[in-house]
C-alpha cells in the first residue's frame, strides 16, 4: 500500500463552492481507476473545524505502484496541474490499514495526523507503534477506516482516518469529505504491511 497526497492552499477569500462543484462534476472519474484502493476528496475551509486555510487536499491509498504511476503520468493528475499549477506530491510507504467499526457508513470527515519519528527512536519501533495506533483508531465509534504510513525521506509518521460523523475526537487536521472513490478498497491489505 502507498499513500499519496497533494495540497492546494487557496486564498482566504476563495469561493470554496468552486472546489465542491469541481468534485461534483469530476469526482466519479476515479471510481473505477485500476490500482486505486481509496481516494478521499478532501477540503479544509477557513474557520471550519479549526482550519486556518482554504485548501483542497485529496488523499489516496494505492494498491499498486502501476495504478499510482498511471494516475501521475497518464492523465489523472494532469487536470489538477492544468487548473491549479503543479503542486508537490507527498508519498508515504504503507505501514497498516484497517477497516473501521463503521466501515459501511459514508465518510463525513477525515483526520490527518503527522509527526516526526524522534531521534533515538528505532524506525521499526515507531512503525510497530503506528500499527497499534491504526488498529485502536479503527475500533473507535464512527471510524470508517484508518491507515498508517511513513515518509522515510523526512522520517515522518502519518495517521489517516475517515469518519462517519463530524466529531471524531482524535488529534490532527480535520478535512471535509466531498466524495470517496474506492474501486479497490476491498483489496487493500489489512493489518501490518510487512
Amino acid at each position: 500500500m502507498h499513500a499519496l497526497q497533494y495540497e492546494l492552499t487557496l486564498p482566504a477569500d476563495y469561493d470554496m463552492g468552486i472546489v465542491r462543484d469541481r468534485v461534483a462534476r469530476r469526482g466519479h472519474l476515479l471510481d473505477a481507476w485500476p490500482g486505486l484502493g481509496v481516494k478521499a476528496y478532501l477540503m479544509r475551509e477557513r474557520e471550519i473545524h479549526g482550519s486556518p486555510v482554504n485548501q483542497y487536499a485529496p488523499f489516496y491509498l494505492w494498491n499498486t505502484v502501476e495504478g499510482m504511476n498511471a494516475f501521475l503520468w497518464g492523465g489523472g493528475f494532469q487536470g489538477i496541474a492544468d487548473d491549479f499549477g503543479r503542486p508537490p506530491v507527498r508519498q508515504w510507504t504503507g505501514l497498516a490499514y484497517e477497516e473501521g467499526a463503521a466501515a459501511d457508513a459514508p465518510a463525513v470527515v477525515a483526520v490527518r495526523h503527522r509527526r516526526p519519528v524522534p531521534d533515538g527512536v528505532r524506525p521499526g519501533e515507531a512503525a510497530e507503534e503506528a500499527v497499534r495506533e491504526c488498529r485502536r483508531l479503527a475500533g473507535r465509534d464512527g471510524a470508517v477506516l484508518a491507515a498508517a504510513a511513513m515518509d522515510t525521506a523526512r522520517w515522518e509518521l502519518l495517521r489517516f482516518s475517515l469518519w462517519g460523523h463530524d466529531a471524531p475526537g482524535t488529534d490532527g487536521e480535520v478535512f471535509q469529505v466531498l466524495h470517496v472513490s474506492a474501486p479497490g478498497r476491498d483489496r487493500l491489505p489489512r493489518g501490518r504491511q510487512w
